[in-house]
């Protein structure tokens, strides 16, 4: 049996701590419980913090680029984190790309570049309650 990797909620986004290097079996895991997650609790925005990986392989880069797309279509935004400058080198050295899938260099950073797609998201939200009770 996998260990589960923690999805914590925080506002509307999720942030998925990732602290060791990745079974394959975890990752996958790790892409059904995000998506369930972000169906679950309506999350617009979704932040994987890689800053535990010391080797990101082929399939850790696709399974990162998978869980991006699961998000976009599930209507959440996703930014990878705490990519280390080796991590980021041997990426671009085997030629692996995150596609269209965002970074930052930290959480902060992260949860910045969510903001303003956050909130333009709650503010459409709040004013439809407001016209509704009107």
């Amino acid at each position: 049996m996998t260990d589960a990797v923690p999805i914590l909620k925080i506002g509307s986004t999720l942030l998925v701590s990732i602290q060791v290097d990745l079974q394959d079996d975890t990752a996958l895991r790790l892409q059904e419980d995000l998506a369930q997650r972000i169906t679950d609790t309506g999350a617009r925005g979704v932040i994987i913090d890689i800053s535990g990986l010391e080797i990101v392989d082929s399939f850790i880069g696709r399974m990162l680029a998978s869980v991006a797309g699961i998000s976009h279509v599930l209507d959440a935004t996703t930014v990878v984190v705490g990519m280390r400058p080796a991590v980021a080198i041997t990426m671009v050295e085997l030629g692996l790309s995150l596609g269209d899938v965002r970074t930052a260099l930290d959480v902060e950073r992260g949860l910045a570049l969510l903001a303003p797609e956050v909130r333009s998201a709650e503010d459409v939200l709040l004013a439809a309650a407001e016209r509704e009770e009107r």
